[in-house]
């Protein structure tokens, strides 16, 4: 840089700093400069600090001169796209009133859209002198700078074509549930720089992957950037889920390849081109800061008061309902309007279709508990973008009266915890289970069929990340998380998983031949009950995490995806019958429902929408139902094909039958007699149409197996 310009480069950010505008918050670049506006009610003085190209040296620093309705502004002239920024915040460091502010730290916007650089574990991250005798009221005067990513300003034009939200039905959804680094770090074909980022989910054969198994939407855990765990680094050990939220804006920077933004953005085009839509797993409840002993990296320091719910009589203390030391303040207006913004941005400049709520109870807490009609719901419920999207919630948190299964407002969908509980307990053959099945079956109508809810709104699950995947609940009795350095005391002691005969791997022909009829009798049940299927990734294939239902903190191949497992025997056949089952809930009316059943609505003369019998053939009565060890069952549920042109559809049903014993059983087919054919048996690995049919209108279901029949162009 010659001398000339090296004084040009520094009158630049010697320019004067101008008022700007309080809106947009976060910064705003023009052809100009930039425009630069945050949050803090109870600052005295914010200054927005600049930095070189590499982040280690700060070049200018400026008193953002105007404060309007409690948000503080400036805009400077000249600043361009890729300046790399933060915010110091000056104000009373009183914890016990729960004023957390010290200049001496630097500050990631909230607002900020790409971040620069790692985090740096450091004691000068923490706002007071950490192992001072005074704890967490005592001041630390380290300047943290040098061990913070720095914010970045960006420019979001990105040229989308003719990408429009493609908008699946809710009841023609299915949803796979996968991690952007994990999908890709062991698919070999992919070029190593790329493995575990966007441009690896972009690939050609990861996205064909999932055309073929005929998911419609992929769910993807969290991608905002985070924080590593500091006691996890220490034990050679990583935050691989991403639960840890450092910004709600700005992407993970390891996510990217390239380090730009349109890596994510090309990554969700070329999904929506193959049809395939994109849900974010977000993370609002609890940031990285975790308790009042945590460090100071944003929120705690520009406004602690406000960003997060303190105990009313002990304002030093964070309240704890999330179980990760804070919890976020959804009760006050700017910190729904920072959430609202947040979900706005991935949406309208990256094309998200849809978000899963982590602790989605935690967000619509008031300050007298869980509310359906709290602030931020009825916010989201309205908001003309984010109401057109797809909306899931966890509906549970730690704190009181925390679950909440069922109890969420109209326009949201639920993971079902129940579904997963009560189909694992029927299959691994516990007593009372017939009836829970029952209702899981038909869309736990008794969860969700109230203010005009659809069965859509029952995400149903067998396995999720948190816990044990497909194979590993059919493999083990106990959980095995010794790697994750807690003595095994980590994770939860219930799973609801049976072994069959042997702990972990065996080469036991019959319990592996059991193993697998369990497994295809769960997915059956998935994705034969209404409501939304959600699978999780590599569960179609076999995926194993050795008996560790906890792998939050494995970034390594006990998480990664194992591509090679798909060329193996067993890893094929189950990839055909997932994929068939799959095809079979698309083409079957009865199988993907948009309205409860009721078994009220007669479809033909003597056949109504839905029935149950016992193993006879008979109507189940009351003391069926009340059978303690009942195991078998007979749905069958019947639906006219949607109207073409006026003209009404043809009629058809489906009959599943399960068998949860240990040896098989003869099922007589309800009357009237249909001309039924078995199309899946899960006690075969088949994987297309059959036409074997039953003899004198009976059927033998193995032991541990679920069957499903079809009969078309029914007629009366």
């Amino acid at each position: 840089m010659t001398h000339a310009s090296h004084s040009q480069h520094n009158q630049q950010y010697r320019a004067r700093i101008h008022s700007g505008s309080p809106y947009p918050l976060g910064a705003t670049s023009d052809s100009h400069g930039t425009n630069f506006a945050v949050f803090s009610a109870h600052a005295e003085r914010i200054e927005l600090c600049l930095f070189d190209a590499g982040g280690k040296h700060e070049i200018a620093r400026h008193v953002l001169p105007e404060c309007t309705d409690e948000v503080w502004h400036g805009y400077l002239p000249d600043v361009q796209p890729g300046q790399l920024y933060g915010y110091r915040a000056y104000g009373p460091y009183q914890p016990e009133h729960g004023h957390r502010f010290n200049p001496n730290k630097l500050l990631i916007d909230p607002y900020a859209k790409r971040l620069h650089g790692q985090l740096r574990w450091s004691d000068a991250l923490y706002g007071y002198r950490v192992g001072g005798t005074r704890g967490d009221l005592s001041f630390d005067r380290r300047d943290s700078a040098p061990a913070m990513p720095k914010c970045v300003v960006v420019d979001d034009n990105f040229h989308w074509g003719h990408d429009t939200p493609l908008n699946k039905p809710w009841e023609r959804t299915v949803i796979y549930e996968a991690h952007v680094r994990g999908m890709t770090m062991r698919a070999g074909w992919i070029p190593a720089n790329e493995r575990g980022t966007f441009a690896a989910l972009a690939d050609p054969d990861v996205i064909d992957h999932l055309v073929k198994l005929g998911v419609t939407s992929i769910e993807l855990l969290p991608v905002h950037a985070n924080v590593q765990d500091r006691r996890l680094l220490e034990k050679d050990l990583r935050n691989y889920w991403g639960y840890n939220t450092l910004s709600y804006f700005a992407p993970e920077p390891s996510y990217l390849s390239d380090g730009s933004l349109n890596e994510m953005r090309r990554a969700i085009h070329q999904l929506h081109s193959a049809g395939i839509e994109v849900i974010l797993d977000v993370v609002y409840n609890h940031t990285a800061e975790e308790s009042e002993l945590g460090p100071t990296l944003s929120f705690r320091g520009l406004d602690n008061c406000s960003y997060y719910r303190l105990l009313p009589d002990r304002l030093r203390h964070c309240i704890n309902d999330t179980g990760c030391g804070n919890t976020v303040n959804l009760s006050h207006p700017r910190v729904i309007q920072l959430v609202m913004d947040s979900l706005r941005y991935w949406v309208q400049s990256f094309h998200v279709d849809g978000f899963r709520f982590d602790l989605g109870v935690t967000l619509g807490r008031e300050i007298h508990g869980f509310d359906p009609g709290c602030g931020f719901f009825d916010a989201l419920r309205q908001d003309p973008v984010l109401a057109q999207t797809k909306l899931i919630s966890e509906p549970w948190d730690i704190g009181p009266g925390g679950y909440q299964i069922g109890n969420h407002p109209a326009g949201f969908a639920e993971w079902n915890g129940r579904f997963r509980d009560d189909v694992r307990r029927f299959w691994k053959g516990d007593a009372e289970m017939r009836g829970a099945l029952a209702a899981r079956l038909l869309g736990s109508s008794d969860l969700f069929a109230h203010h005009r809810r659809r069965p859509w709104a029952s995400v149903n699950f067998v396995t999720a990340h948190d816990g044990f995947t497909l194979q590993d609940l059919v493999s083990y009795n106990d959980k095995h998380n010794e790697a994750n350095g807690e003595d095994n005391r980590d994770g939860g002691n219930d799973n609801e998983s049976f072994n069959w005969g042997a702990e972990g791997p065996t080469d036991d022909e019959g319990i592996l031949a059991t193993r697998e009829k369990v497994k295809r009798a769960m997915l059956m049940t998935l994705f034969f009950s209404n409501g939304t299927p959600m699978l999780l990734a590599g569960d179609e294939f076999g995926r194993t995490q050795r008996g560790n239902n906890n792998a939050y903190c494995h970034d390594d191949e006990l998480s990664w995806m194992d591509w090679e497992q798909v060329e193996s025997d067993a890893g094929r056949a189950l990839l055909a019958f997932v994929t068939h089952c799959i095809a079979v809930r698309a083409e079957r009316p009865t199988l993907h429902a948009a309205h409860f059943y009721t078994g009220e609505t007669e479809i033909l003369p003597g056949l109504l929408d839905t029935d149950w019998f016992d193993e006879s053939g008979t109507p189940m009565d009351q003391e069926n139902w009340d059978y303690a060890e009942g195991r078998l069952l007979a749905l069958r549920r019947v639906a006219r094909a949607e109207h073409k042109r006026g003209v009404e559809g043809e009629v058809s049903a489906t009959l599943l039958l399960v068998n949860a014993h240990s040896e098989d059983r003869e099922f007589i087919l309800p009357e009237p007699h249909l001309d039924w054919i078995v199309l899946i048996d899960a006690a075969e690995s088949n994987d297309g149409p059959s036409v074997r049919k039953p003899r004198d209108n009976r059927i033998t279901v193995a032991s541990h197996s679920a069957m499903l029949l079809v009969a078309d162009h029914v007629a009366l």
